[in-house]
């Protein structure tokens, strides 16, 4: 009986710490991963950094910074609006703190020629040429074609979809970063008193 006791003792041994090895292999270190993200040019603010796998992530600064804590193995996506999705492996033996630089291509979508005709529609436009009544002035309004009229529509025309992305991720980014600071109120600062009225005795005259 003492012997049988003793056998079933030891294999629970053998067992606990071959179990207790195997976790020990299995675990996976933490590792500060920061790093810039840039193009071919400049640093790009707003940039997503993240593990899908894990669901965590975070973004980069104006300045296009990022550093968040990742494990050896993850695999990160780095993704923009208008870039091609970059992708990077953490591999095994970092160091506790990895610095990474990546540079993102830009995503060039080429679109179908479209053809804009001076007829409304595919109809009036084989009427006309049945009944031989193609314009000759190419259908262009020369009103249209006014300098003052081009300067206004230059000035208030609304900016694009990638422009509208760019300008929200850049207040956000500045949102984040300045949470902390102090405000101040604009209407106190006596410089823009300044500049509002010598703007408004320039515009006076």
């Amino acid at each position: 009986m003492k012997n049988f006791v003793g056998l079933i003792l030891c294999v629970w041994v053998l067992w606990a710490g071959t179990s207790t090895q195997v976790q020990a292999q299995n675990k996976k270190r933490i590792i500060q991963l920061s790093g810039f993200v840039s193009d071919s040019v400049n640093v790009l603010p707003g940039v997503h950094v993240y593990v899908p796998k894990a669901g965590r992530g975070t973004s980069t600064s104006p300045a296009g910074f990022f550093s968040m804590p990742v494990l050896e193995g993850d695999s990160i996506v780095v993704s923009s609006i208008g870039y091609h999705r970059q992708h990077y492996i953490i591999p095994r033996g970092a160091p506790d703190n990895l610095t990474i630089v990546i540079e993102m291509v830009s995503d060039v979508t080429y679109l179908k020629e479209v053809q804009i005709m001076p007829f409304p529609t595919e109809e009036v436009f084989k009427e006309a040429v049945l009944a031989l009544n193609i314009p000759m002035d190419q259908g262009i309004d020369s009103k249209n074609l006014n300098a003052e009229l081009l300067a206004l529509m230059l000035r208030t025309t609304p900016m694009d979809g990638a422009a509208n992305y760019k300008y929200y991720m850049d207040q956000w980014s500045t949102s984040a970063s300045d949470k902390f600071q102090p405000r101040t109120n604009p209407y106190l600062n006596p410089f823009n008193w300044a500049k509002f009225i010598r703007d408004l005795k320039a515009n006076n005259k």
